[in-house]
């Protein structure tokens, strides 16, 4: 791995946890409403995309997808909502073991073969994500909880949609594209809960613009430097960098259920993967979903 394929993964590790923590803060330190959020992050990081393109090659043809852009719309709309009771550590968790069980059942679906260590590691994994749903004192919201894995489920869906393309920058642009009208109606829907505050409003732009935008172009620049293990691999961090982020940002506690089914789900994946490899068994993208 080059300097610079190093450099750019971590910007975009960064970036991808800095969603989680943006979208957390605004819900909980700011006036903004959830689809307000969503609609003002969707909208940004489709201009800012959209930009991108256009900066690198001016007349490229309009790429994305209808289906795309629902499961975009899905992920991050269940995403802001979700944060609205749950803690950024515990949500990004949720959020990446989600997308990672979802492509990996998929591809037992289709007849992909695991080894004994990976069936032990499929099941670490569930049994992690389990445990942070069992009540107790330390419970995420159900209902916040089952958001979240829905959010991360349609960012599943659509990364295997994406898997194709032939210009993930240019299809992921005319996805954020398509996901405007979307944002609008759902805006639309919750009209009478909505609410704008500067504070809220420029954490939701930096989300998109920022984190989603910029950090997706990064990602895409990185991606052609990392061996497909790599890349899976590497988004492990993510959950790892939210929660210590959210302790140190947002004072939030890291408590013993969330360090333990962290462990099991992200330990879980990483057995999960590490044994496909030694197969040399075909691997899925796995764009992140943050």
């Amino acid at each position: 791995m080059t300097t610079r394929t190093l450099l750019f993964t971590c910007l975009a590790m960064l970036a991808f946890a800095g969603n989680s923590i943006l979208c957390r803060l605004a819900l909980k330190a700011t006036d903004i409403d959830a689809a307000t959020f969503t609609s003002l992050r969707l909208l940004s990081g489709a201009l800012m995309l959209w930009l991108l393109v256009r900066l690198h090659q001016a007349k490229r043809p309009a790429a994305g997808s209808w289906p795309a852009a629902l499961a975009l719309f899905s992920y991050a709309a269940a995403f802001s909502f979700a944060y609205i009771k749950l803690d950024a550590g515990t949500g990004a968790l949720l959020l990446f073991g989600a997308v990672q069980l979802s492509m990996l059942s998929w591809g037992l679906y289709r007849g992909e073969r695991l080894a004994a260590l990976a069936w032990l590691g499929l099941a670490a994994a569930f049994a992690g994500i389990l445990g942070l749903l069992l009540p107790g004192a330390t419970a995420p919201s159900l209902d916040s909880a089952v958001l979240m894995i829905l959010a991360g489920a349609s960012f599943a869906v659509y990364s295997l949609l994406g898997k194709q393309v032939a210009d993930p920058l240019a299809s992921t642009a005319g996805n954020f594209l398509r996901c405007v009208p979307l944002a609008a109606l759902l805006s639309l829907l919750c009209l009478s809960e909505a609410r704008v505050d500067p504070a809220g409003a420029l954490y939701a732009l930096l989300s998109g613009a920022v984190a989603s935008g910029i950090g997706y172009a990064i990602w895409y620049t990185a991606l052609p430097g990392l061996k497909a293990l790599q890349a899976s691999t590497v988004q492990l961090s993510v959950p790892v960098i939210t929660a210590l982020a959210g302790t140190l940002l947002l004072g939030e506690a890291l408590s013993l259920r969330l360090v333990l089914g962290g462990a099991a789900v992200l330990g879980g994946i990483a057995l999960v993967l590490g044994a496909r490899q030694r197969q040399h068994a075909p691997t899925v993208d796995v764009s992140s979903p943050d």
